[in-house]
């Protein structure tokens, strides 16, 4: 039976490239003012790192004369805990207390107000009864707060307290001055040296600073939310280069040095970036030449890319996004995708040119015949992103820019697609000579056979007779295929997200917290000085490395606990070891320091607050049997491949009796974390590390996960979710458009065809299948989708003008071969300068180009089969 006969005016009715085509001037001056526009708007693009998001945290410190960590957690961390607990939005509330002292972590939602968060927090504390001798300090952070650089501030002829009160007074009312800066912070000030005048000062009042092992200050500029990173970094830079001169100039051999900077890398990265975007749109041009020969169609083809990308910086200036990691992936994502409509459009253009139409005839048929699957296609593509645009929590906070990105740059390429392109076809290009013209008004049977069809053509379509002749055996190896793909997972790195070698890390250490004295020396106690000698050996550890370039640290950290400290370790561009190795060489020399441990860090993909990869939580209220778990899980972990600096920070007894505890959630906890060794990926050694856990803990004390290892479940979690909704965004969007159930089903059924190239590549590349991976096999449906709709939507055409189902079949499917390999090639080679990985942040491009490469390719060569072969075996 035929399928149901969609009449020519219901394809006129959704036609606007007949509208366009009707007003050529009118379109073609539209493009030109989008085009103007967005050169404009991607010129006042902010670049940064990330997205502008909050990360609210409120660190309440809270001291009075108790005696002992149990009684302290009684009346202090217990009624502080469950109050802000019981806080609007508040989640993860962690705490250490210690003999007459407390530190609680309350983590807000992600956006939160953090002025906000931290008065909501003052004003609880006030309604508490604690002791009557209780002092109390509220700290705010922001963990992704926008820290431009970081200036280390020294001089040989002035002593730290008079450099203190010179960068009060001249230094950084300065910085603060330049255009998009909105605070200084300076950290190792003497005490006493400047009053903090502000709640978050407080923070940074407890901190020694020392660079490459000299006393300094450190001057930490952060940038308003509007500005942009580079332009701020170089007025930063310039301002300094001034204050040098003058300081020397002035005979106090006053200096400022350069200790930590985002702009660097965001430079490099963005650099690389749009470097291969450029590639790609130059790669994508030609390859289309081969398959039409022909400049003009080329060209015209070609034009969708940066057409599209500029319509896309306007939206993205009216959302308020950067030019930052997450949306330089959602570009690099698209950028051979963008130009897929103008070739479907121009390819079937050319096809009725060759019938021997005039250009204006063959572009309102072809665009008649075309319009409503690449509209079908590109909103497939939609609404498998625009669902991750939507996501709610940290997440969606996160992927919001992503998903809304590539959203509107597929919308555009469409309008590109069904008005621009048309209209430069009509005047462009030329009628072409044949001997039979097209006189049939449409897509027919007679149509068909005007272009002799070429040897590609022509070998595919035995494969395919044969294919239907053969329906159980390509669906059984479509379905064999699709299994062993599934296989394939458990064989593949799993990982979360990439760490990126910017050429820096930290070295961290945490010494045993001092007690302060009884008596008159309780006036001389200074932990930082304590710790400080600490940080004296490691320094001189570190900078004995000819790879160093720099080693900056500050004794003291955001939470207030002296006892710990970092040291940031910049590398010379010219070293002859990579960062992995030096860290490696690191973890192994470390010097050994009685009751320190050490541990070196990666710079985290996002702040999370000093948090590790993998982190185990021992859960149970009998703190000797924590401790006594702690220690043996600690030792079993070390046994563990894929593991380094494990540490374990168990309840720390004298006796049987606690001077630490730590508390999660309202629950005593231990926690032990560590890093990730070279060539680990977090899902396989969470699995082992929790398999020893299981092993080792004794009853009555449960484990949880935190850092990366629960993230990932997190995401994991939120991306199945999505993906949900995505599959039913596209049957809703297919359904609507097609109006057919069997139509809907038969594309439907080729997404699971693009798992299989995408798990093949990234096991035979050892690429993670991590957060960025899974990205790109979202990306896969929405392409899938694109060639099965060209398919399907064609051999809906042909039946309706009245050929049987076999034989529309074996004509339609021939004929969208060449649309499809160009596609197919556009992508695939587009996204190879990606995949080579070359250059700053090639870690977070790599795994997503290979997945959508690998994908594609085996989903383009089935699909050219299946499709045809499942609609055959479920049409009538």
């Amino acid at each position: 039976m035929p399928a149901p006969h969609l009449t020519p005016s219901l394809r006129e009715r959704f036609n606007i490239s007949r509208l366009a085509i009707n007003h050529p001037r009118i379109t073609v001056a539209f493009w030109l003012a989008l085009v103007v526009a967005g050169a404009i708007a991607a010129g006042s693009l902010k670049f940064a790192l990330f997205p502008d998001i909050t990360y609210p945290v409120v660190v309440v410190q809270a001291s009075a004369a108790i005696d002992g960590a149990e009684e302290t957690e009684a009346r202090l961390t217990l009624p502080i805990e469950q109050a802000v607990r019981a806080l609007r939005g508040t989640s993860d509330v962690a705490s250490t207390t210690y003999p007459g002292q407390v530190v609680v972590n309350v983590p807000f939602d992600v956006g939160s107000d953090l002025d906000a968060s931290r008065q909501v927090v003052e004003d609880t504390l006030k309604t508490l009864k604690l002791p009557a001798d209780t002092r109390t300090r509220v700290l705010p952070i922001n963990l992704n707060e926008a820290v431009v650089a970081t200036y280390a501030l020294e001089s040989d002829a002035l002593p730290l307290d008079r450099l203190s009160a010179k960068a009060t007074q001249e230094i950084v009312p300065a910085l603060q001055a330049l255009p998009g800066v909105l605070k200084v912070h300076t950290l190792g000030e003497p005490k006493g040296a400047a009053e903090p005048k502000a709640p978050e000062a407080a923070a940074q009042a407890g901190t020694l600073v020392r660079m490459n092992g000299r006393a300094a200050l450190a001057l930490q500029v952060v940038k308003r939310g509007d500005a942009n990173t580079l332009d701020v970094a170089d007025r930063v830079a310039a301002t300094v280069q001034q204050i040098n001169t003058r300081g020397a100039a002035e005979g106090q051999n006053l200096r400022l040095t350069l200790a930590q900077t985002q702009a660097d890398y965001i430079r490099a990265a963005t650099r690389q970036t749009l470097q291969a975007l450029a590639e790609a749109v130059v790669i994508s041009a030609l390859v289309i030449f081969p398959f039409l020969w022909n400049w003009r169609a080329t060209a015209i083809s070609a034009l969708a890319i940066p057409t599209s990308l500029l319509g896309t910086a306007v939206v993205m200036v009216l959302y308020g996004f950067n030019l930052e990691t997450i949306t330089l992936l959602a570009l690099a994502m698209i950028v051979g995708n963008v130009v897929d409509d103008a070739i479907v459009d121009l390819e079937n253009i050319s096809r009725h040119l060759d019938m021997g139409q005039s250009p204006r005839e063959a572009a309102i048929k072809a665009t008649d015949e075309i319009g409503l699957t690449v509209t079908a296609a590109t909103l497939t593509v939609v609404a498998v992103f625009l669902p991750i645009g939507l996501m709610s929590g940290v997440l969606g906070q996160f992927f919001r820019p992503f998903g809304i990105t590539i959203s509107a740059a597929m919308l555009i390429s469409l309008l590109v697609s069904r008005t621009l392109s048309p209209v430069l076809a009509v005047y462009w290009l030329e009628a072409r000579p044949t001997s039979d013209p097209d006189t049939t008004g449409g897509p027919s049977p007679a149509a068909m056979h005007v272009v002799a069809p070429s040897a590609l053509t022509r070998h595919y379509s035995r494969w395919l007779a044969w294919s239907l002749r053969h329906r159980r055996v390509v669906l059984g190896g479509s379905a064999l295929c699709f299994a062993a793909s599934l296989a394939l997972i458990p064989l593949i790195p799993k990982g979360f997200i990439p760490t990126l070698d910017r050429g820096e890390f930290y070295l961290n250490y945490s010494s045993p917290p001092a007690t302060p004295p009884d008596g008159p020396a309780a006036a001389q106690f200074d932990p930082l000085r304590d710790s400080l000698a600490v940080t004296a050996a490691l320094d001189d550890f570190v900078r004995q490395s000819p790879a160093v370039e720099t080693a900056f640290t500050i004794v003291g950290n955001r939470q207030g606990e002296a006892n710990k400290g970092s040291i940031h370790i910049q590398l010379k561009a010219d070293r002859q070891i990579s960062t992995a190795e030096l860290q490696q060489q690191f973890r192994h020399s470390m010097p050994a320091i009685a009751g320190v441990t050490t541990s070196v860090e990666d710079i985290p993909f996002v702040d999370s607050g000093g948090e590790r990869p993998v982190q185990l939580r021992l859960i149970g209220e009998d703190l000797v049997a924590l401790q006594q778990a702690g220690q043996a899980l600690t030792q079993r972990l070390k046994t563990i491949p894929g593991l380094t600096d494990i540490a374990s920070s168990t309840a720390r007894m004298e006796g049987s009796v606690p001077l630490e505890i730590q508390r999660n959630n309202g629950r005593r906890v231990a926690l032990i974390t560590a890093n990730l060794g070279p060539n680990a990926v977090i899902g396989e050694v969470t699995d082992r590390a929790v398999e020893a856990a299981r092993a080792t803990l004794p009853p009555g004390i449960s484990l949880d996960l935190g850092g990366d290892s629960a993230q990932a479940e997190e995401i994991i979690g939120s991306f199945l979710k999505t993906l949900g909704l995505s599959l039913l965004c596209i049957f809703v969007v297919l359904y609507a458009l097609f109006r057919s159930l069997l139509d809907t089903v038969v594309v439907i059924a080729s997404l699971p065809l693009c798992i299989v190239g995408a798990m093949l590549g990234l096991l035979v590349t050892q690429a993670d299948f991590g957060m960025v991976s899974m990205l790109g096999v979202i990306f896969l449906l929405g392409l899938t989708n694109k060639n099965a709709i060209l398919i399907v939507d064609y051999i809906r055409q042909l039946r309706a003008s009245g050929l049987p189902r076999r034989k529309a079949i074996l004509l339609a499917a021939p004929i969208r071969l060449r649309p499809i390999l160009m596609t197919t090639a556009a992508t695939v080679l587009g996204m190879l300068p990606l995949a080579l990985g070359f250059g700053a942040g090639a870690e977070l491009r790599v795994p997503m180009a290979i997945a959508i490469m690998g994908g594609l390719l085996t989903s383009t060569v089935l699909s050219l089969l299946v499709v045809p072969v499942v609609y055959d075996s479920l049409a009538k």
